[in-house]
């Protein structure tokens, strides 16, 4: 039966004001790794888009230092999931949801934790490159110091651009050329770009929604070598259609299913290796191995 009751309140939880945190710079020189890494919890997370409930009741941990693939058909509520991480459910409007999402054992959505500060801690890398088209490279990845409220000075920023563009795998490509605008980048690259701008406020977790979709199998295995790299750096958590990309990429992988008549849940989490080779529900067996999805 479908879900017509209205959700207990709406996703916009805070009534704080969104100013700019003081935070300070990472430290140098560029290649330092974060002195520790943060993991993900949600509990009984429930999400609506107005009177349509579109997940129900999923609690999951997405382990710190490790990479974690959220697989399953289209509209089974991953992509919704995963903006949930990081406060973006909230943007849309009639958008609601109840439960708990926990970063390093604080909830994001508790009162007073301010939806900029969630999003800096916790980025996010869109389906689409969007990088700024007219922006310079340089000026792509300092965005995000701005956008922050994040003060730097001229030799901190050169440190910063160069350390993110490093992670992200682009540096030895662009390095010449930072004053090139970032709309005159391959779709791969300005994928990079964007992950070279998320990086560039050291968050803790990097949500990635299908990143390679929109790419070529060229710039979909060079994306895929950066998130391996960047493992060591931040926890990520990707959503993918991709079954040998959620193979090659994760360590830990959740499928999520729904039916005309339920909303998204997990049916079954855990190891990468296992999801794929001995799955314990016969549904996940179907879907990665494509019998239907």
């Amino acid at each position: 039966m479908t879900e017509t009751a209205q959700p207990p309140f709406p996703a916009q939880k805070s009534g704080a004001q969104d100013d700019p945190p003081t935070i300070p710079l990472p430290p140098l020189p560029a290649d330092s790794p974060p002195p520790g890494l943060s993991g993900l919890e949600t509990r009984d997370v429930t999400a609506w888009f107005g009177a349509r409930k579109v997940l129900e009741r999923v609690s999951f941990t997405m382990r710190a230092g490790e990479i974690t693939a959220l697989i399953g058909p289209s509209g089974c509520g991953k992509s919704t999931y995963l903006r949930i991480l990081n406060r973006m459910h909230e943007m849309v409007r009639g958008a609601a949801l109840a439960g708990e999402v926990l970063l390093a054992g604080e909830d994001v959505y508790a009162p007073g934790r301010r939806p900029a500060e969630v999003r800096r801690r916790i980025g996010m890398v869109f389906q689409r490159p969007n990088p700024f088209p007219a922006m310079s490279l340089y000026d792509n990845v300092v965005s995000g110091l701005k956008l922050s409220g994040i003060r730097a000075t001229r030799e901190e920023r050169d440190h910063l651009v160069e350390s993110s563009l490093r992670q992200a795998g682009l540096w030895s490509e662009v390095s010449n050329r930072l004053g090139t605008p970032g709309g005159a980048l391959s779709g791969g690259q300005q994928q990079r770009l964007c992950i070279a701008r998320s990086l560039a406020v050291s968050p803790e977790i990097l949500l990635m929604d299908e990143p390679c979709s929109a790419l070529d199998p060229t710039s979909t295995r060079r994306i895929e070598e950066t998130i391996a790299e960047l493992r060591h750096r931040v926890t990520i958590v990707i959503v993918t259609h991709n079954m040998q990309q959620a193979q090659r990429v994760s360590q830990s992988c959740a499928f999520f299913l729904a039916t005309h008549d339920t909303p998204g849940r997990i049916v079954e989490s855990g190891p990468t290796e296992r999801l794929f080779t001995d799955p314990a529900d016969p549904r996940t067996a179907d879907y990665v191995n494509g019998r239907f999805g």
